[in-house]
């Protein structure tokens, strides 16, 4: 066993980036993978709360990073993701360096079958230093101006770290809304970025309640769905794309 690293970015924060991180690890895990999601974003953690393991936690990344533990240490599996567990960001200060996640990275490869990293929002040192581990890249954009200008620039330097897999996620779809607004469809979002779609996830108030409450989305949920299905295109399964 030696663990595909993947990457989950986004150009701006409010993407739902660390949600979509946390669904793709449990739903990977229902697939009877082992995952570990590590969260870079300091000071902003939420990964967390999400996935059920706010209070679990003893060490984070930096304490790995600055050599405090050994990774497993920091290392927690959900209660509420089977077969995912989580090392969490430090609530503040800390600094990503490329070199020391590499070597955390590669040490805990053996022992996973995928390795998932949330980075920060933007091109910051977390980005950087996830680019340089990663084999692979999720892109979560929002359906807005914005965002998928944005989304442009980090797929060019998603590119320009040497990422040939980069795959586009289109989260908090609301079509009635996105219909009435000034992107024409969802070809604009994927041409405007410049990466081929995987996944469009819709929005949801049950995945705000349950990601707030630390809690498993119920079965049958549509972003719980789409999440499974994201989840089976990553493992390398040809599943249709549905626009719910």
């Amino acid at each position: 066993m030696k663990a595909k690293v993947i990457m989950i970015a986004s150009g701006k924060g409010g993407t739902g980036k660390s949600t979509v991180s946390v669904l793709l690890g449990g739903c990977l895990g229902a697939r009877r993978k082992k995952v570990l999601l590590i969260e870079l974003d300091s000071g902003l953690r939420s990964v967390d709360i999400i996935s059920g393991v706010y209070g679990k936690t003893i060490y984070d990344i930096q304490d790995v990073l600055c050599g405090r533990c050994e990774g497993g240490k920091a290392v927690v599996e959900s209660p509420v993701y089977p077969g995912l567990s989580v090392i969490s960001a430090p609530y503040e200060g800390g600094e990503v360096r490329p070199e020391r996640l590499k070597k955390m990275v590669e040490a805990m490869r053996p022992y996973f079958d995928y390795i998932l990293l949330d980075t920060a929002a933007g091109l910051g040192a977390p980005f950087q230093a996830a680019a340089g581990v990663s084999s692979m890249a999720l892109l979560v954009i929002t359906p807005d101006p914005v965002t998928l200008r944005d989304g442009g620039i980090v797929c060019q330097h998603l590119r320009d770290a040497g990422i040939a897999e980069i795959r586009l996620v289109i989260n908090r779809l609301n079509l009635p809304t996105f219909r009435k607004g000034p992107i024409r469809d969802l070809d604009e979002c994927i041409d405007t970025v410049g990466a081929q779609l995987i996944a469009v996830m819709p929005e949801s108030m049950l995945l705000q309640k349950a990601a707030a409450a630390g809690e498993p989305l119920p079965a049958g949920e549509a972003f719980l769905q789409t999440a499974q299905n994201l989840a089976g295109r990553v493992m390398g399964e040809q599943i249709p794309l549905a626009i719910r």
